[in-house]
């Protein structure tokens, strides 16, 4: 998407936080350190406040005097220092978006447009220049160091924090990272005390400035680990493993680097296996000698063959391993998994894309990482629930949209078998641009599910020589570190030239009905759809409403340079050298909050299912004809239209059976052939019943949906993605609470307010209900209900054990649940 000016948000707002009950912990506590070769500590637990971006004091003196960089570990920030007091900070648990908290600031009005529509872009949220109360965060954490730790390798590895950060070590600033999006590591051991004095990880987060034309978020909102190793390891990120399939197996190939920081030289062996699916050795590699200086690094190459390999698809997953141990004087010193998986990919101009050899149509969506209750700050269950919610709907892949994805999200990629384009957040080629390009190309070029790297997306200089040069050096860069897969970059002008001629893929953004005479002029090239359809909707709505902005859900409204979901998908579907399509998008998202980018819209209405991961009716359309081998039928609109008896309702039904039959109260009211990804479309007279839809294959009836007309709302239906968790303090449940009348039909148009309430040390840690001009706090344990439905998530605690949850509202008879906790 594009279109929007990047610009800090406008208005000003004090902050009203709430979070959930965890642990006490300060700056004096942390967990023992264990002895290992390597270990990770993932830091989860911090202390949390807000800065200022314009009040010294009030910023815990960052830049008081003038002074924060005259020397080293001396007068940086009150915050930074071991023995600050930070016991009346807000416990946090990280991954942490607190900007999802912020008060709602639309523009004075009027506002000039410009204004107006970057606001909008970020979702009124007050954070921003003019807001500088709310766009700074400071976070402590405190970290367990030994005397055994002396001599050894501290670092730490953030997967993401946005936007501009400062990291600290006990007062002394040890990092810095410009990019919202791009992991980085800092070293540490230096700056530690191995002496038994307290030492914390101090984060300066400044958001002032966003990136992005939709909502960013602010802070620590992906994973931090602590590493510890050896002086002689492996680098992070700097195990590489290509796989050659052939006929007698696949020739697996394992480029290690070791690095000795250490001030001797050291000889040694590095020692790999391969790990299988199943947990068994597949194969062996030689054992490699070394010899290496102080201070110098080697890579050692290796080769096996895996007789019978399981290949990676996304029907079956399955993950191999590379286990590395480094011996030196008889000891492991380093112990270094990677995984990865055996797999072949191509784009081809003619075929399209093949995946092991055969090809597969990418049913694709596009996506930012955004969701209702925790905003950008997704747990690691919630990744893996939003891919299972796609997956359910056919789509087997995934554009991480503008930005490099979290690690977390590709670890569930990998696993569930969801490919994934990987995108650079810049098109540009400065040293910040490919300092951050080469950070992702080298964290995620071992993962099966990464099928290209994104170059750009509707970039200004597209279509020049400039923006042929930019991507050409960022191209070379990353066929340096991975030859094996494609760059592609997501076009809406400009095909034919520009950086067209550089990418291996052209990417099409919306102009699906382009492609066709692309291909007759270029028919080696490989074309996709980047972004496709952009049917905007509000679930559960079926009557156009502008000004209580509400967009109907059939497949009939988007804006003008998009199209609905079945005039794109007609396109791709029937063209086999169209690799396919990423609809625009997969969820809503805050901001860019497209057809209206007007208070009180603070979300997107592109989504296939709305911010809380509740299908919309289009959902239904993709699903019947990207699931072909599921009988299948749905039915829109609700049955319950009180005051319109006798009146026409416009009915449709998606599906993927060779007829539908509509019935009305018990009367069949004929059958019709289903078109080819299309739908079926009737005007119905509004009688007060049961309207029903039944798929039939050959005459036999294979599939039905049913509507019936609600009575007035009686009870709370509530329901969990899982019984059974782990009590490990991170893991969530995803709750879906749905308004039903007395007979348990659902209530199309209930917004009763729900409380959900917790037991067994669980929390509510966000909830939603997917309208997109809802402002209520996100941040809370109660929600109203929008169109029959509400979304709570509970983060469990570390304590094995029952969890009971329950839901209730005024007049509804309430639910509950029990949730096991184990181990």
């Amino acid at each position: 998407m594009s279109g929007l000016t990047r610009r800090s948000v406008l208005g000003q707002s004090a902050l009203a936080l709430t979070v959930a009950a965890t642990p006490a912990f300060s700056a004096t506590t942390a967990m023992p350190v264990v002895a290992a070769p390597r270990r990770r500590e993932r830091l989860e637990e911090w202390r949390f406040h807000l800065g200022h971006a314009a009040d010294v004091d009030r910023d815990f003196g960052f830049g008081r005097n003038q002074r924060t960089y005259a020397k080293a570990g001396a007068g940086t920030a009150d915050a930074a220092i071991p023995g600050f007091d930070d016991s009346a900070w807000q416990q946090v648990r990280v991954p942490h978006d607190w900007a999802v908290a912020l008060p709602f600031a639309p523009p004075a009005t009027p506002a000039p447009k410009e204004i107006e529509d970057a606001v909008a872009a970020h979702g009124f949220k007050a954070i921003g220049r003019d807001h500088p109360a709310n766009s700074i965060g400071w976070y402590r954490c405190p970290i367990a160091v030994a005397a055994a730790d002396r001599g050894r390798r501290l670092w730490l590895e953030f997967d993401g924090v946005f936007r501009d950060c400062l990291v600290f070590v006990n007062g002394h600033i040890v990092g810095r990272n410009e990019s919202g999006y791009a992991p980085f590591r800092v070293e540490i051991d230096d700056f530690l005390d191995y002496d038994g004095g307290g030492n914390v990880i101090t984060v300066r987060v400044d958001a002032t400035l966003g990136e992005g034309w939709f909502y960013e978020g602010a802070g620590i909102y992906r994973h931090v680990d602590l590493m510890r190793a050896d002086s002689v390891h492996v680098p992070q990120w700097e195990t590489v493993v290509r796989s050659d399939v052939q006929a007698d197996g696949a020739q697996v190939t394992v480029s290690t680097e070791i690095f000795n920081s250490g001030d001797a030289k050291v000889e040694g062996v590095v020692r790999q296996r391969v790990i299988g699916p199943d947990g068994r050795a597949a194969a062996s590699l030689a054992d490699t000698p070394f010899a290496i200086a102080a201070g110098d690094r080697t890579m050692l190459d290796a080769r096996t063959q895996v007789a019978t390999p399981v290949l990676w698809s996304i029907e079956t997953p399955r993950l191999y391993t590379i286990e590395a141990e480094i011996v030196v004087g008889g000891r492991v010193v380093d112990r270094y998994d990677t995984r990865f998986g055996i797999r072949t990919i191509r784009f081809d101009g003619a075929r399209g894309f093949l995946l092991n050899g055969k090809p597969v149509k990418l049913l694709g969506t596009c996506n930012h990482q955004d969701h209702a209750g925790v905003g950008t700050g997704i747990p690691d269950a919630l990744h893996a629930w939003r891919v299972a919610q796609l997956k359910d709907m056919g789509s087997n892949a995934w554009r991480s949209a503008h930005n490099p994805p979290a690690s977390a999200l590709l670890d569930v990629c990998d696993e569930m078998g969801m490919m994934m384009i990987v995108e650079a957040r810049l098109n540009s080629s400065d040293d910040e641009a490919m300092a951050q390009l080469d950070r992702i190309v080298r964290r995620d070029r071992n993962r099966p599910s990464v099928i290209a790297w994104s170059l750009g997306n509707e970039e200004p200089q597209q279509g020049s020589a400039k923006g042929a040069r930019v991507t050409s050096e960022m191209q070379a860069a990353v066929r340096k570190l991975d030859p094996t897969r494609p760059t592609t970059f997501a076009f809406d002008n400009s095909w034919d030239k520009g950086a067209a001629k550089v990418v291996d893929v052209v990417g099409f953004n919306y102009r699906t009905d382009k492609i066709e005479a692309f291909h007759q002029q270029f028919p080696e090239m490989p074309t996709m759809g980047t972004e496709t359809g952009s049917t905007v909707s509000t679930r559960g709505a079926y009557v156009n409403d502008a000004a209580a902005h509400v967009v109907r859900a059939y497949d009939t409204e988007h804006p003008w340079w998009a199209s609905t979901a079945e005039a794109w998908w007609s396109i791709a579907a029937t063209r086999p050298y169209i690799a396919g399509g990423f609809i625009w998008t997969g969820f809503d998202y805050r901001g860019e909050p497209t057809p209206f980018a007007q208070f009180p819209s603070i979300s997107s209405y592109f989504g296939v299912l709305d911010t809380c991961g509740f299908p919309k009716d289009n959902f239904h359309y993709y699903r019947a004809w990207w699931r072909p081998d599921l009988p299948q039928v749905h039915l829109l609109p609700h049955w319950t239209w009180p005051g319109r008896e006798g009146q026409p309702i416009e009915v449709w039904a998606h599906g993927n059976c060779d007829e539908v039959e509509l019935l009305l109260n018990g009367r069949s009211l004929g059958r019709k052939p289903m078109p080819r990804n299309g739908h079926l479309a009737w005007s119905v007279p509004y009688a007060p019943g049961r309207i029903e839809a039944r798929g039939l294959n050959k005459g036999r009836r294979v599939a039905s949906s049913v509507r019936e007309t609600a009575g007035v709302a009686a009870a709370v239906r509530l329901t969990a993605d899982r019984r059974v968790v782990k009590a490990d303090g991170s893991d969530v449940v995803m709750l879906r609470a749905e308004i039903v009348d007395a007979r348990g039909r659902p209530v199309p148009d209930a917004d009763t307010l729900l409380r959900f309430e917790t037991s067994g040390g669980a929390a509510v840690i966000g909830v939603g209900n997917g309208n997109p001009t809802s402002l209520e706090a996100d941040v809370a344990s109660q929600r109203r209900a929008f169109h029959g439905l509400a979304q709570a998530i509970v983060r469990v605690g570390s304590q094995p054990g029952p969890v009971e949850i329950s839901v209730s509202g005024e007049g509804l008879r309430s639910a509950s649940l029990r949730i096991m906790a184990v181990r």
